[in-house]
């Protein structure tokens, strides 16, 4: 995952789950003459919540979110599954941070795709 400064910084230690999506928007083109709807796949997408423990170390977790709520960056980040990568040009929109009354202090920061480049598996 990048910084604000687009440094990658490697954050997977803080991370603890995720989730991510990468739909298609679809448009129903469906005329009278059918019993089942007809549609054409349109633009692509991919969303990202990123979900971890505080760590304000050097170049970790809170290093890299603290700025989401002051600039207005895109960041590379990069999923890795068994040697497969999901790269893409995501926006961050809160660090929303949440302190249990057990102790802990947890994130869960949401993305969505800046670019316009199609995300795919490489």
């Amino acid at each position: 995952m990048d910084d604000a400064s687009g440094t990658p910084r490697a954050i997977k230690n803080d991370i603890t789950n995720l989730q991510f999506a990468t739909p298609r928007g679809v448009q129903d083109i469906t005329g009278i003459d059918k019993s089942a709807y007809e549609r054409l796949l349109l633009l692509a997408d991919m969303s990202v919540t990123l979900n971890g423990v505080f760590n304000d170390a050097s170049n970790m977790s809170h290093d890299v979110f603290k700025t989401v709520t002051s600039t207005s960056v895109a960041r590379t980040t990069t999923l890795t599954v068994s040697g497969q990568t999901l790269a893409g040009e995501l926006l961050y929109t809160d660090y929303p941070l949440t302190r249990a009354d057990s102790g802990e202090l947890t994130w869960a920061v949401p993305g969505v795709l800046a670019d316009g480049t199609v995300p795919t598996w490489a």
